[in-house]
């Protein structure tokens, strides 16, 4: 199976993921993914191998996805499920002479797929895992009776991460508001360092809570910012985890406010209450998957717009209030309790 790039849409190919294993209980299943993602996917109980394609390193240019076709090839795959849209991964199967290619007709690799399934305006319109699951259903895989999100961290990963916070102020049982300020896909997406604050401060002290901001190395300037802003005491550890440490601190949390980010559907595939702000993206379609979540957002006429940067005064972010968010997370937290 050809993973997709970005870590939120991974996230939410899991569904797709356990439709596959539960019609296929015997199969090998073996996950091609960029670096990220494979760190992701690790102990995911529906995965047997992960094949690293790193793009950006070892597999770069031509010479390198030849070489890792050679790699797929030694492997005798009987068939590729190809859940990202790219001609790339077409290809990729065709030169690993996998027989049976199954995916999206995307980007002009209809020819380089066995078994090309047609994207209808319909299909478009889907949440994003219910677009990998229609592409199982329409290869004629059953979809489950109540799919869901599903990562796995282990014990290990989990005590390490409770030590760490241990060390850092934050006692095991301690309830715990995870701050998400980053968005990778551009700034269109975040929300303001001040307002993050402000829904931290409130929401700790409402709590008896510690507060733990998160985010990549890019974005440790927001969540400094936060830090800063608060009147509250918090643990920044953005720009000091790995994915597989970002996970267990996420599992770890009793409560998440976000933006649209991979962190956001991590969250829920954990079953975090969250409440995530929208701004630009489209909510239909990459909303958390959860029952356990609230979007806030506000409608403005150019949103979604998809856009990285904005040029119209952020309105669909300046929209979004700090008492807003709080409003949310307070009617969230007390159907969850």
């Amino acid at each position: 199976m050809r993973a997709v790039n970005w870590l939120g849409d991974a996230v939410l190919t899991t569904p797709a993921l356990g439709a596959l294993r539960a019609a296929c209980p015997q199969a090998r299943i073996t996950i091609a993914a960029k670096p990220l993602v494979a760190e992701l996917l690790r102990h995911h109980p529906d995965v047997d191998a992960i094949e690293v394609y790193d793009k950006d390193g070892a597999h770069a240019g031509a010479i390198g996805m030849f070489r890792k076709a050679r790699e797929l090839r030694r492997g005798g795959y009987e068939a590729a499920v190809l859940l990202q849209n790219a001609i790339d991964a077409a290809l990729l199967a065709f030169l690993a002479g996998i027989p049976e290619r199954m995916g999206y007709a995307t980007d002009g690799r209809r020819l380089l797929l066995s078994h090309p399934v047609p994207v209808t305006e319909e299909i478009l319109s889907l949440h994003h895992a219910e677009y990998y699951l229609r592409l199982l259903a329409e290869l004629g895989v059953p979809r489950p009776e109540a799919p869901r999100l599903l990562l796995r961290v282990t014990a290990e990963e989990r005590q390490s991460m409770r030590s760490r916070l241990a060390g850092l102020g934050v006692p095991e049982g301690r309830r715990i508001v995870g701050i998400n300020p980053g968005a990778t896909y551009g700034s269109a997406k975040r929300w303001f360092p001040d307002r993050f604050a402000k829904v931290a401060d409130t929401l700790s002290e409402e709590w008896d809570a510690a507060v733990v901001l998160m985010g990549s190395v890019p974005e440790a300037p927001l969540s400094a910012e936060i830090e800063t802003a608060m009147g509250r005491k918090a643990v920044n550890l953005a720009g000091r985890t790995t994915v597989r440490e970002v996970m267990a601190l996420l599992a770890s949390c009793s409560f998440l406010v976000t933006n649209d980010s991979g962190p956001m559907h991590i969250g829920a595939a954990f079953g975090v209450p969250l409440v995530a702000i929208f701004g630009p993206t489209d909510w239909r379609k990459t909303s958390p998957w959860t029952k356990e979540a609230r979007v806030v957002r506000v409608d403005v006429d150019c949103s979604p717009c998809h856009r990285r940067e904005c040029d119209r005064g952020h309105e669909c972010m300046v929209g979004v209030t700090a008492d807003m968010v709080i409003a949310a997370a307070r009617e969230l937290m007390a159907e969850v309790r």
